[in-house]
């Protein structure tokens, strides 16, 4: 896989895990656990270069 497939792949990730935030109670295992992904997904992009100002909809 190369880097931009990756790369890809975690901002569809990241994407797809805010939207389960969003419709899940933040006082559940679940949002606690997507919010764990959430945040390694956020670094790994972050990292990368990718400016989360405009995918990060959670803000958190």
């Amino acid at each position: 896989m190369t880097e931009k497939e990756m790369l890809k792949i975690s901002v569809e990730e990241f994407s797809r895990v805010q939207d389960y935030m969003v419709d899940t109670d933040k006082e559940s295992a679940a949002y606690k656990k997507m919010k764990r992904r959430y945040t390694e997904l956020k670094v790994i992009l972050t990292v990368s270069g990718i400016n989360l100002t405009d995918l990060d909809i959670i803000k958190e």
